[in-house]
């Protein structure tokens, strides 16, 4: 349940009170018996990353995953494919013979 924040004209009195957001406005100061009127708080919310992405605030086992994923594109690209290799040696022969 939200908490509002109320202060009341006459004496100037701030509460706090813990209310469902159907229930009614308080109007009216337990101490002076004042209009109260509702105060407007900033939001307990904290924003993290740079935007609105899945991998910005991750949980552990996604976390996991996108590490795994980095991997593997890693090693993907520092693998060479036989035909690959066949291809440089035959220029170091190549040039070795020249």
């Amino acid at each position: 349940m939200p908490i509002y924040q109320y202060r009341c004209d006459k004496c100037g009195h701030i509460l706090e009170v813990i209310q469902n957001i159907s229930d009614p406005p308080l109007k009216e100061c337990k101490k002076c018996s004042g209009q109260l009127r509702k105060l407007i708080s900033p939001p307990a919310i904290i924003f993290k990353g740079a935007g609105w992405y899945i991998t910005d605030n991750p949980t552990r086992d996604r976390k996991e995953g996108v590490e795994k994923e980095k991997d593997n594109k890693g090693e993907k690209k520092t693998q060479t494919s036989s035909s690959d290799t066949s291809k440089v040696e035959k220029k170091e022969k190549a040039a070795v013979q020249a």
